[in-house]
């Protein structure tokens, strides 16, 4: 995944810390059991920086990877060491329980393999095993704790949820970055620059001494939940999110709709402009949103999509098979139906024209509704309200497809667990200060 925050600063502090562990002033001290193919491998050394309103100083967090090794001080330094979210100890005593049957059930399988490779014995137990596994992760999952970008805690059970049930690999928590951010905004501390530095013998994989970013496979799953948002490019002019659907673009009316995307990245950035976002996506879409963490920078985007320069692509469900071409265009007069707001109407003659190219992607099922529906690409040539949802279900003989947009609770129908089935996908634009041409793709999780 992308580094959330810059990383020079906290990469000096990363090589002072094992300039320490090198000449012993810091101990890397292994306390709980390691496995045989880990023995002999390097870790990775986490630093995080941050500021202290409350003391208007600098604060320097650090932190090892796994949960079976610590920094111990031997002599006194200006870090602060960041424990393990659950120990060594209470994850083995969650595993305890399945242990001894998994290995029992390990053994079985490969005596048989041995003899048969397709012997339904072995498929029999290695579901059996699976089902034992699964179970064991879910108990250590259960231990683990997060506090957010907010100050509020989220359990790894949560995110389990948020991710539709899919159970991440074993030592997510253990990372540095999880450890680090979640340390720091329970202390009310701003982050500022985090790095992990990768100490010890070099693999095919990692080299000693070397930077690299929280890897995706398990940082990736769960930091988006404790930063609240997920962070795909950063430099110190913008950044690009992956709103999620259900999430605010820009604040609303009422205490309740203060909660938005631009409030989250001035809660990780607060340098950046009260009003950030440089264009916005609707409530319930999801998808890549540019936000600017300067003034100028803000400007300069902002002109961008004012003026058609910027390239956006949208991947929709179509709720039902579209028959015909497999592309097009849409043209549609629409405004705003003051009677009925947000929603928006076809009006030919006071009506200001929304136009969209579409292509046909496919037809498949989709599982929620058990029904077919079409795979659509837009490509929006401006920016209306709306105007994706109603090129989608406006009537054929008015121009557009006929077919609402899948879970659209305001052109379409909608289901108990079904989202608007609508995710901004590709964005081209100029960067605000080099110019340089930027491009981000981003796939839908439908």
């Amino acid at each position: 995944m992308f580094p959330p925050f810059p990383q020079e600063s906290a990469h000096h502090y990363c090589e002072r810390l094992i300039a320490l562990i090198e000449d012993g002033s810091v101990e890397l001290e292994q306390y709980g059991r390691e496995s045989a193919e880990r023995a002999g491998q390097g870790v990775m050394i986490g630093c995080l920086v941050c500021w202290d309103n409350n003391t208007s100083r600098r604060v320097v967090l650090c932190a090892v990877s796994g949960n079976n090794k610590r920094l111990v001080q031997k002599e006194s330094t200006d870090y602060i060491f960041v424990p393990s979210i659950v120990s060594s100890d209470e994850i083995t005593k969650a595993l305890e329980q399945n242990d001894l049957k998994i290995h029992e059930l390990t053994n079985q399988i490969n005596k048989l393999t041995l003899v048969n490779k397709r012997s339904e014995e072995i498929k029999k137990l290695s579901a059996e095993r699976t089902a034992l596994t699964d179970e064991s992760l879910k108990k250590v999952f259960s231990l683990y704790s997060f506090t957010r970008f907010d100050g509020k805690t989220i359990s790894l059970e949560e995110i389990i949820k948020q991710h539709g049930g899919k159970l991440p690999p074993t030592g997510t928590g253990d990372c540095c970055a999880p450890k680090l951010l979640s340390y720091a905004f329970m202390n009310k501390l701003e982050p500022v620059s985090m790095d992990e530095v990768y100490f010890g013998r070099s693999t095919a994989h990692k080299q000693n001494g070397l930077s690299y970013p929280p890897c995706d496979e398990r940082c990736g799953y769960i930091l988006p939940s404790i930063l609240g948002i997920e962070i795909l490019y950063r430099d110190k002019d913008l950044v690009v999110i992956n709103k999620p659907g259900g999430l605010l673009s820009v604040p609303g009316k009422g205490s309740d709709k203060q909660d938005c995307a631009e409030y989250r990245i001035r809660q990780l950035f607060p340098q950046a402009p009260v009003q950030c976002a440089v264009h916005r996506l609707d409530m319930e879409t999801s998808g890549l949103l540019v936000l600017a963490l300067n003034q100028k920078s803000h400007s300069v985007l902002n002109a961008q999509f004012r003026e058609g320069k910027v390239h956006k692509k949208y991947i929709a469900l179509l709720d039902g098979i579209l028959y015909g071409k497999p592309e097009g265009r849409t043209e549609l007069p629409f405004r705003l139906d003051p009677e009925n707001r947000p929603h928006q109407i076809f009006d030919a003659e006071n009506g200001k024209t929304g136009i969209t190219e579409w292509k046909k992607l496919g037809v498949e099922t989709l599982h929620q509704l058990n029904k077919k529906v079409t795979r659509i690409e837009f490509t929006p040539l401006t920016g209306r309200t709306h105007q994706l949802r109603l090129a989608a279900s406006c009537p054929a003989e008015k121009g557009g497809l006929g077919i609402p947009i899948a879970g659209d609770s305001l052109y379409g129908n909608t289901f108990e667990g079904l989202r608007l089935m609508l995710h901004a996908s590709e964005i081209e634009f100029k960067h605000p200060v080099s110019g340089e041409k930027l491009h981000f793709i981003c796939p839908p999780d439908f």
